[in-house]
């Protein structure tokens, strides 16, 4: 179930976020205006600028799986400073996120996870995907997201959902 809640559903997002600049592009095209500034645009002075959530997410992922897993993730310089740029990352991150299966995951409920950030502190490999890696995953990119919308992107629920698995007709 790991493996679904973390490749399956990060690798899903992360291809609807990319998508979201396809949206973002014909915007910025109808108003006459350069896709680049959206890059910058945030939702309140204090918060991060929507580049910055790409990064975010798209390391949270990744490095979120390598904790799990006790491998090693890509290194990215948080340098991006173009759309396209930005969706080259996010395609980065999934292709890395493809090289796993559900054997990789073995044992990682009780694994010690840290960061440099928790100053020695850890939690359970359980622990770190329910109660930090998803919600921080989600939390990037629902804000990029709503970054997108609010400055006037036509995009909606579906496109942040992305496809469905419907059954049935």
């Amino acid at each position: 179930m790991i493996h679904q809640l973390t490749i399956a559903q990060f690798s899903k997002m992360l291809h609807n976020l990319s998508k979201l600049f396809d949206q973002a592009a014909l915007h910025a095209e109808a108003k006459k205006f350069d896709l680049a500034v959206l890059l910058q645009a945030r939702l309140a002075p204090d918060q991060l600028p929507l580049v910055r959530q790409i990064q975010i997410a798209c390391d949270t992922a990744k490095l979120g799986v390598a904790r799990l897993t006790g491998k090693d993730a890509p290194v990215h310089e948080d340098n991006e400073k173009t759309v396209a740029e930005c969706k080259a990352r996010i395609e980065s991150v999934i292709g890395y996120l493809q090289s796993f299966t559900e054997k990789d995951f073995a044992g990682y409920e009780a694994r010690q996870v840290t960061t440099p950030r928790w100053n020695g502190k850890w939690l359970t490999g359980e622990e770190y995907a329910v109660q930090h890696v998803i919600p921080n995953f989600y939390f990037h990119v629902t804000t990029a997201y709503a970054i997108l919308r609010h400055n006037g992107v036509d995009i909606g629920k579906k496109n942040y959902l992305g496809d469905m698995p419907y059954k049935g007709g």
